[in-house]
């Protein structure tokens, strides 16, 4: 399968860029593909920087490919450079270093970076984490003995509390927000997670904006709105990210809460598609509600689908969301959008375990989240995300006990 001169070309080169450019060749793509990126490694997955990259012994990028595959796959991939310019009638990339890309196909992979803490006072010891680098120098401070705060108690906050406890430095977490975890996790769930945090020695402050920071360089000084103080060693801010669609945006494409893409990923130019943390798209199993997914999985499935779809297949996205998290040995999944969800119901599995599942008004299983050691979850999780596809409307009764088999479920 061949196209013109410029074949295909990808912004972006991490696990959603990656991914579509092997998918390419997997698919026959015999024409040019290019893969650029902004940072000076190989693809590689980010889920474990905030877990592995902090507390491994010799901490490495987990690579999505080598070089000698890329080479072997007929991939070019441009490192340390960014896309600084689109021309859409010419069809060219423009990038920094002054060179330009023609594409018949352009994929925009660009992901989501930090968001930043709109207050004076921020210094070299209040840090972002993002990329591979920025997890070794976060890793440098997380000795024994030394004062971390991290401020935002979402998966990545936590997941750096218990990777800095781990390794004997004393946390306080702060959030503005009444409990952590509050977007997306129930608060069944977000309870246990706190607890586990406060038996293993983290402090956690919720509820509590900030009124000031001050970072001299040796410290940080926190004030927070109730005019208590935390004094750290380093600043972790993890409150959330925001798409990257400036490029996107100065080609004149539609940006909604990210680069705005179609069922196939396909944005407002037919010949450009965005896919991962940069784009928002329209979920079918919620009646094309238009959602942007910050997740592994996500940035791995679209950059399949949208190689497809660079290529004319004309796929629809039809995944349901899954995220995951590691914190202490205990492993929390969540299939699906549970604010879709307006009641629960509660399944008790071994060890503790346990799955809310959440129905819509009409009865449909909508989302399930579950809690437990290890991989307690992970079997019933995925059996829930297959009914959630199916639009199935299970008996509460029957997802409530487990006597009852979810396989049972999804053949009925």
């Amino acid at each position: 399968m061949t196209m013109m001169a410029g074949g295909m070309v990808i912004i972006g080169a991490g696990e959603c860029g990656g991914r579509a450019a092997l998918a390419l060749r997997d698919l026959g793509f015999e024409g040019p593909v290019t893969l650029v990126g902004d940072e000076p490694h190989l693809p590689y997955e980010r889920p474990p920087l905030s877990k592995e990259a902090m507390t491994g012994e010799a901490p490495a990028i987990k690579a999505i490919a080598t070089d000698a595959l890329f080479a072997e796959r007929s991939i070019r991939h441009i490192h340390s450079v960014r896309a600084v310019a689109i021309d859409r009638g010419a069809h060219v990339v423009r990038l920094s270093d002054g060179s330009s890309l023609p594409y018949e196909k352009l994929l925009l992979a660009t992901g989501s970076v930090p968001r930043k803490l709109p207050m004076p006072g921020l210094g070299g010891r209040c840090v972002y984490l993002r990329t591979f680098n920025d997890a070794l120098a976060i890793r440098a401070h997380l000795s024994a003995g030394n004062r971390v705060a991290i401020i935002g108690g979402g998966f990545i906050g936590l997941e750096l509390a218990a990777a800095a406890r781990k390794l004997g430095a004393i946390v306080t977490v702060i959030e503005a927000q009444p409990r952590i975890l509050m977007r997306g996790v129930p608060a069944d769930i977000a309870e246990i997670i706190h607890k586990a945090h406060e038996a293993e020695g983290v402090a956690i402050r919720t509820g509590q904006g900030i009124a000031a920071i001050a970072d001299d360089g040796a410290g940080v000084g926190i004030t927070l709105a109730d005019g208590q103080k935390v004094i750290a060693d380093l600043a972790v801010i993890g409150i959330g990210a925001v798409p990257v669609t400036a490029l996107a945006a100065e080609a004149g494409l539609t940006i909604d809460n990210g680069i705005a893409v179609d069922e196939h990923l396909r944005t407002a130019d037919p010949d450009i598609f965005a896919a991962g943390d940069c784009c928002s798209f329209p979920l079918a199993v919620y009646g094309g509600r238009r959602v942007r997914l910050e997740a592994w999985r996500n940035a791995q499935e679209q950059g399949a689908l949208a190689a497809k779809n660079m290529l004319g297949a004309k796929e629809a996205h039809a995944a349901v969301p899954w995220f995951w998290s590691d914190q202490y040995g205990l492993t929390l999944q969540i299939a699906g959008l549970s604010d879709e969800g307006r009641s629960s119901v509660r399944r008790d599995l071994d060890d503790g375990a346990f799955i809310l599942f959440h129905l819509a008004q009409d009865g449909r299983l909508v989302a399930a989240s579950g809690i437990g050691p290890g991989n307690a979850v992970a079997r019933d999780i995925r059996l829930a995300e297959m009914l959630i596809a199916k639009r199935a409307s299970p008996a509460p009764e029957a997802l409530g006990s487990q006597a009852v088999k979810l396989k049972s479920l999804l053949a009925a």
